[in-house]
């Protein structure tokens, strides 16, 4: 089964009814209310990390299959709103729930790579993108190893992309990442490895070693 096989087995975790509003979605989108299928689809990737980092290409398929049809972006318009809305609220959803801000982090990561326009990355997600990162860079958050982890999991799939669109902001990012590395206390080991790691990755133009590669992988299995 190629990419629709993926995006339908991705579902099955709805129910019954939900699973019929999304598989029309993907297929014949302009029978089924789009911002309906926005929220669904956000909501869930709030709960389910796993899902999260799915559901860009579902996201994907949605948004071609809408504009070869009807020629309209009313879906992708509902998921930038429901994203926005998200993110003004990013702090609050932080401090309710850990697990949700890292599901939203994965979320709007994983729509970054997939939206293209013209085949490039949407500027409208770039800030929205860096402010997520800039977050998970911060001293409280470095003190937990699931945002770390997110933070560094995010650059591995995006950091190159997000750098082209802003260097700077990389720049200073990976500033507050050295800083933290070298100077803050009660780093576990795990997230003291994961920022050394993702240092050299990007000091090495984005790509991993094969030296450095056995040596994380080694560390990290040990």
């Amino acid at each position: 089964m190629g990419e629709t096989g993926k995006e339908e087995y991705k579902i099955q975790s709805f129910d019954i009814e939900t699973q019929k509003l999304l598989k029309t979605a993907l297929k014949d989108p302009s029978n089924v209310d789009l911002d309906k299928v926005a929220n669904v689809i956000v909501d869930q990737s709030l709960k389910d990390c796993v899902f999260s980092k799915e559901a860009g290409r579902i996201c994907y398929t949605i948004i071609q299959a809408e504009s070869k049809q009807v020629g309209q972006s009313i879906f992708r318009r509902s998921l930038l709103n429901r994203l926005q809305q998200e993110y003004k609220d990013r702090e609050d959803l932080r401090n309710r729930s850990l697990q949700a801000w890292i599901c939203y982090v994965t979320f709007i990561c994983n729509i970054f790579d997939y939206l293209k326009v013209n085949n490039m990355p949407m500027m409208a997600l770039v800030n929205p993108v860096y402010d997520c990162l800039f977050r998970l860079a911060q001293h409280d958050s470095l003190q937990k190893e699931e945002e770390v982890d997110c933070l560094v999991l995010q650059l591995h799939r995006i950091g190159e992309q997000l750098e082209k669109m802003n260097s700077q902001r990389m720049d200073e990012l990976f500033s507050l990442l050295r800083d933290g590395f070298l100077l803050q206390e009660g780093l576990s080991s795990l997230s003291q490895l994961l920022l050394l790691e993702i240092i050299e990755f990007r000091a090495a133009d984005w790509k991993m070693t094969d030296a450095a590669q056995k040596y994380y992988y080694s560390e990290v299995t040990d």
